[in-house]
Protein backbone atom coordinates (compact mmCIF):
# COMPACT_ATOMS: atom_id res chain seq x y z
CA UNK A 1 0.00 0.00 0.00
CA UNK A 2 1.25 3.48 -0.86
CA UNK A 3 2.51 5.26 2.23
CA UNK A 4 2.59 8.87 3.44
CA UNK A 5 4.51 10.15 6.44
CA UNK A 6 2.23 13.17 6.95
CA UNK A 7 -1.53 12.91 7.48
CA UNK A 8 -4.23 15.58 7.41
CA UNK A 9 -7.75 15.33 8.82
CA UNK A 10 -10.05 18.05 7.51
CA UNK A 11 -13.07 19.19 9.47
CA UNK A 12 -16.19 21.23 8.75
CA UNK A 13 -15.75 23.24 5.56
CA UNK A 14 -12.50 21.52 4.59
CA UNK A 15 -13.65 18.47 2.66
CA UNK A 16 -10.88 18.48 0.06
CA UNK A 17 -7.53 20.08 -0.68
CA UNK A 18 -7.27 21.72 -4.07
CA UNK A 19 -3.47 21.88 -3.97
CA UNK A 20 -3.08 18.09 -3.88
CA UNK A 21 -1.50 16.64 -7.01
CA UNK A 22 -1.07 13.06 -8.26
CA UNK A 23 -4.21 12.15 -6.36
CA UNK A 24 -5.44 8.63 -5.72
CA UNK A 25 -8.33 7.49 -3.55
CA UNK A 26 -7.61 4.55 -1.27
CA UNK A 27 -10.29 2.58 0.54
CA UNK A 28 -8.63 1.40 3.74
CA UNK A 29 -9.97 -1.54 5.74
CA UNK A 30 -9.04 -1.59 9.42
CA UNK A 31 -9.75 -3.96 12.34
CA UNK A 32 -12.10 -1.20 13.54
CA UNK A 33 -14.14 -0.90 10.35
CA UNK A 34 -14.04 1.68 7.61
CA UNK A 35 -12.86 5.28 8.05
CA UNK A 36 -15.16 8.25 7.46
CA UNK A 37 -14.35 8.23 3.74
CA UNK A 38 -11.75 7.04 1.28
CA UNK A 39 -8.31 8.40 2.14
CA UNK A 40 -6.95 10.74 -0.51
CA UNK A 41 -3.27 10.19 -1.19
CA UNK A 42 -1.49 12.93 -3.10
CA UNK A 43 1.48 15.26 -3.13
CA UNK A 44 1.83 18.78 -1.78
CA UNK A 45 4.85 20.41 -3.41
CA UNK A 46 6.33 16.97 -3.96
CA UNK A 47 5.65 15.57 -0.47
CA UNK A 48 3.33 12.59 -0.18
CA UNK A 49 0.44 13.14 2.24
CA UNK A 50 -2.73 11.30 3.28
CA UNK A 51 -5.91 13.36 3.54
CA UNK A 52 -9.19 12.32 5.17
CA UNK A 53 -12.45 14.28 5.37
CA UNK A 54 -13.41 13.77 9.04
CA UNK A 55 -17.18 13.91 8.53
CA UNK A 56 -17.09 12.40 5.02
CA UNK A 57 -16.86 14.53 1.90
CA UNK A 58 -20.60 15.20 2.07
CA UNK A 59 -20.60 15.79 5.85
CA UNK A 60 -22.70 12.74 6.71
CA UNK A 61 -21.36 11.87 10.19
CA UNK A 62 -22.41 13.51 13.44
CA UNK A 63 -19.46 14.06 15.80
CA UNK A 64 -20.68 11.20 18.00
CA UNK A 65 -20.94 8.91 14.96
CA UNK A 66 -17.38 9.39 13.75
CA UNK A 67 -15.35 6.18 13.41
CA UNK A 68 -12.43 7.61 15.37
CA UNK A 69 -10.58 4.31 15.81
CA UNK A 70 -10.84 3.45 12.12
CA UNK A 71 -9.74 6.96 11.09
CA UNK A 72 -6.56 6.93 13.18
CA UNK A 73 -5.76 3.28 12.52
CA UNK A 74 -6.08 3.92 8.78
CA UNK A 75 -3.53 6.71 9.07
CA UNK A 76 -1.20 4.35 10.94
CA UNK A 77 -1.63 1.71 8.24
CA UNK A 78 -0.62 4.26 5.63
CA UNK A 79 2.60 5.05 7.49
CA UNK A 80 1.59 8.42 8.96
CA UNK A 81 3.92 9.72 11.69
CA UNK A 82 2.69 13.34 11.85
CA UNK A 83 -1.01 14.18 11.88
CA UNK A 84 -2.44 17.68 11.42
CA UNK A 85 -6.10 18.05 12.41
CA UNK A 86 -7.98 21.07 11.02
CA UNK A 87 -11.17 21.82 12.93
CA UNK A 88 -13.87 24.48 13.08
CA UNK A 89 -14.32 25.82 16.62
CA UNK A 90 -16.26 28.41 18.59
CA UNK A 91 -14.35 30.98 20.62
CA UNK A 92 -14.55 31.23 24.39
CA UNK A 93 -12.34 34.33 24.61
CA UNK A 94 -12.91 37.82 23.26
CA UNK A 95 -9.40 38.01 21.83
CA UNK A 96 -9.85 34.82 19.78
CA UNK A 97 -12.06 36.35 17.13
CA UNK A 98 -13.74 34.78 14.07
CA UNK A 99 -11.19 33.83 11.35
CA UNK A 100 -8.38 33.59 13.93
CA UNK A 101 -6.31 30.42 14.24
CA UNK A 102 -5.53 28.71 17.53
CA UNK A 103 -2.93 25.97 17.99
CA UNK A 104 -4.10 24.46 21.31
CA UNK A 105 -1.77 22.69 23.70
CA UNK A 106 -4.44 21.34 26.09
CA UNK A 107 -7.83 19.62 25.99
CA UNK A 108 -10.76 19.22 28.36
CA UNK A 109 -12.92 16.17 27.70
CA UNK A 110 -16.68 16.74 27.96
CA UNK A 111 -17.68 13.84 25.70
CA UNK A 112 -19.89 10.98 26.87
CA UNK A 113 -20.33 8.49 24.04
CA UNK A 114 -16.94 8.19 22.37
CA UNK A 115 -14.60 5.25 22.01
CA UNK A 116 -11.18 6.79 22.50
CA UNK A 117 -8.83 3.83 23.03
CA UNK A 118 -7.64 0.93 20.93
CA UNK A 119 -7.02 -1.18 24.02
CA UNK A 120 -9.12 -3.63 26.00
CA UNK A 121 -10.10 -7.22 25.17
CA UNK A 122 -7.33 -8.59 27.38
CA UNK A 123 -4.73 -5.88 26.81
CA UNK A 124 -4.34 -2.95 29.21
CA UNK A 125 -2.34 0.17 28.36
CA UNK A 126 -2.27 3.63 29.92
CA UNK A 127 -0.57 6.31 27.82
CA UNK A 128 0.89 9.47 29.33
CA UNK A 129 -1.37 12.33 28.25
CA UNK A 130 -0.44 15.28 30.44
CA UNK A 131 0.70 17.08 27.30
CA UNK A 132 -1.86 15.86 24.76
CA UNK A 133 -0.43 17.69 21.74
CA UNK A 134 3.01 17.10 20.23
CA UNK A 135 4.88 20.25 21.25
CA UNK A 136 7.29 20.10 18.31
CA UNK A 137 4.63 19.52 15.67
CA UNK A 138 2.46 22.29 17.13
CA UNK A 139 5.48 24.59 16.94
CA UNK A 140 6.01 23.83 13.26
CA UNK A 141 2.30 24.44 12.62
CA UNK A 142 2.26 27.76 14.51
CA UNK A 143 5.45 28.94 12.81
CA UNK A 144 3.89 28.15 9.43
CA UNK A 145 0.84 30.28 10.29
CA UNK A 146 3.01 33.15 11.47
CA UNK A 147 5.12 33.10 8.31
CA UNK A 148 2.13 33.53 6.00
CA UNK A 149 0.83 36.83 7.42
CA UNK A 150 -2.74 35.94 6.48
CA UNK A 151 -5.12 38.94 6.33
CA UNK A 152 -7.73 39.11 9.13
CA UNK A 153 -6.05 36.22 10.97
CA UNK A 154 -4.40 36.42 14.38
CA UNK A 155 -2.39 33.42 15.57
CA UNK A 156 -2.89 32.19 19.14
CA UNK A 157 -0.10 29.88 20.26
CA UNK A 158 -1.38 27.51 22.93
CA UNK A 159 -4.76 27.41 24.62
CA UNK A 160 -7.32 24.90 25.80
CA UNK A 161 -9.81 23.16 23.51
CA UNK A 162 -13.01 21.96 25.22
CA UNK A 163 -14.30 18.87 23.43
CA UNK A 164 -18.06 18.57 23.97
CA UNK A 165 -20.41 15.77 22.95
CA UNK A 166 -22.81 17.65 20.69
CA UNK A 167 -24.49 17.72 18.30
CA UNK A 168 -26.33 20.58 20.08
CA UNK A 169 -24.15 23.54 20.97
CA UNK A 170 -23.52 24.73 24.55
CA UNK A 171 -26.02 26.37 26.84
CA UNK A 172 -24.99 29.82 28.05
CA UNK A 173 -24.39 28.38 31.52
CA UNK A 174 -22.03 25.76 30.07
CA UNK A 175 -20.27 28.30 27.87
CA UNK A 176 -19.65 30.59 30.85
CA UNK A 177 -18.45 27.61 32.92
CA UNK A 178 -15.84 26.77 30.28
CA UNK A 179 -14.78 30.41 30.22
CA UNK A 180 -14.34 30.32 34.00
CA UNK A 181 -11.98 27.36 33.46
CA UNK A 182 -9.82 29.52 31.18
CA UNK A 183 -10.64 27.55 28.03
CA UNK A 184 -9.97 29.16 24.66
CA UNK A 185 -12.10 27.34 22.08
CA UNK A 186 -14.79 24.69 21.93
CA UNK A 187 -15.37 21.90 19.40
CA UNK A 188 -16.74 18.37 19.15
CA UNK A 189 -14.06 16.13 17.64
CA UNK A 190 -10.39 16.53 18.50
CA UNK A 191 -9.97 14.95 21.93
CA UNK A 192 -10.67 11.33 20.83
CA UNK A 193 -8.36 11.84 17.85
CA UNK A 194 -5.57 13.11 20.08
CA UNK A 195 -5.87 10.15 22.48
CA UNK A 196 -5.94 7.57 19.70
CA UNK A 197 -3.09 9.22 17.81
CA UNK A 198 -0.96 9.05 20.96
CA UNK A 199 -1.79 5.36 21.37
CA UNK A 200 -0.86 4.83 17.72
CA UNK A 201 2.44 6.67 18.33
CA UNK A 202 1.56 9.41 15.86
CA UNK A 203 2.50 13.04 16.59
CA UNK A 204 -0.72 15.09 16.64
CA UNK A 205 -1.52 18.81 16.54
CA UNK A 206 -4.73 20.78 16.04
CA UNK A 207 -5.30 23.71 13.73
CA UNK A 208 -8.38 25.26 15.35
CA UNK A 209 -10.21 27.60 12.98
CA UNK A 210 -12.53 30.04 14.75
CA UNK A 211 -15.88 30.45 12.97
CA UNK A 212 -17.74 32.51 15.60
CA UNK A 213 -18.01 33.24 19.31
CA UNK A 214 -19.71 30.63 21.47
CA UNK A 215 -23.07 31.58 23.00
CA UNK A 216 -21.54 33.40 26.02
CA UNK A 217 -20.82 36.39 23.78
CA UNK A 218 -23.40 39.22 23.78
CA UNK A 219 -23.26 39.42 19.96
CA UNK A 220 -23.77 35.68 19.47
CA UNK A 221 -27.51 35.95 18.85
CA UNK A 222 -26.85 38.11 15.80
CA UNK A 223 -24.75 35.36 14.18
CA UNK A 224 -26.47 33.86 11.15
CA UNK A 225 -25.91 30.56 9.35
CA UNK A 226 -24.77 32.59 6.33
CA UNK A 227 -22.08 34.30 8.42
CA UNK A 228 -20.82 30.99 9.81
CA UNK A 229 -20.74 29.35 6.36
CA UNK A 230 -18.85 32.33 4.97
CA UNK A 231 -16.30 32.04 7.78
CA UNK A 232 -16.01 28.30 7.18
CA UNK A 233 -15.21 28.93 3.54
CA UNK A 234 -12.66 31.63 4.32
CA UNK A 235 -11.13 29.41 7.02
CA UNK A 236 -10.86 26.54 4.53
CA UNK A 237 -8.91 28.69 2.07
CA UNK A 238 -6.56 29.87 4.82
CA UNK A 239 -6.21 26.36 6.28
CA UNK A 240 -5.05 24.95 2.96
CA UNK A 241 -2.31 27.58 2.76
CA UNK A 242 -1.24 26.80 6.34
CA UNK A 243 -1.24 23.05 5.79
CA UNK A 244 0.78 23.38 2.59
CA UNK A 245 3.41 25.48 4.39
CA UNK A 246 3.43 23.12 7.39
CA UNK A 247 3.95 20.10 5.14
CA UNK A 248 6.84 21.87 3.41
CA UNK A 249 8.50 22.55 6.77
CA UNK A 250 7.91 19.00 8.04
CA UNK A 251 9.32 17.55 4.86
CA UNK A 252 12.47 19.65 5.19
CA UNK A 253 13.01 18.97 8.89
CA UNK A 254 10.72 16.41 10.59
CA UNK A 255 11.00 16.98 14.36
CA UNK A 256 11.35 14.31 17.04
CA UNK A 257 8.21 13.55 19.04
CA UNK A 258 7.62 11.83 22.36
CA UNK A 259 4.49 10.41 20.72
CA UNK A 260 6.65 8.15 18.55
CA UNK A 261 7.50 5.99 21.58
CA UNK A 262 4.32 6.53 23.62
CA UNK A 263 3.64 2.82 24.18
CA UNK A 264 7.14 1.96 25.42
CA UNK A 265 6.13 2.10 29.09
CA UNK A 266 2.33 2.18 28.68
CA UNK A 267 1.50 -1.51 28.20
CA UNK A 268 0.81 -3.23 31.53
CA UNK A 269 -0.34 -6.66 30.38
CA UNK A 270 2.50 -9.10 29.64
CA UNK A 271 2.29 -9.55 25.89
CA UNK A 272 2.58 -13.34 26.18
CA UNK A 273 -0.65 -13.24 28.22
CA UNK A 274 -2.63 -11.19 25.69
CA UNK A 275 -5.28 -13.14 23.74
CA UNK A 276 -4.09 -14.05 20.25
CA UNK A 277 -7.07 -12.34 18.61
CA UNK A 278 -6.25 -9.05 20.38
CA UNK A 279 -2.59 -9.26 19.42
CA UNK A 280 -3.56 -9.82 15.82
CA UNK A 281 -6.08 -6.97 15.88
CA UNK A 282 -3.51 -4.54 17.27
CA UNK A 283 -0.49 -6.00 15.52
CA UNK A 284 0.37 -2.73 13.83
CA UNK A 285 0.64 -0.96 17.19
CA UNK A 286 2.43 -3.78 19.00
CA UNK A 287 4.98 -5.02 16.48
CA UNK A 288 7.76 -2.81 17.91
CA UNK A 289 7.27 -4.37 21.33
CA UNK A 290 6.71 -8.06 20.58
Amino acid sequence: MTEARIGIIGGSGLYKMDALKEVEEVKVDTPFGSPSDAVILGTLDGTRVAYLARHGRNHTFLPSELPFCANIYAMKQLGVEYLISASAVGSLKEEAKPLDMVVPDQFIDRTKNRVSTFFGEGLVAHIAFGDPVCHNLAGVLADAIASLNLPDVTLHRGGTYVCMEGPAFSTKAESNLYRSWGATVIGMTNLPEAKLAREAEIAYATLALVTDYDCWHPDHDSVTVEMVVNNLQRNAVNAQKVIQETVRRLSDNPPPSVAHSALKYAILTPLDKVPTATKEKLGLLLKKYI
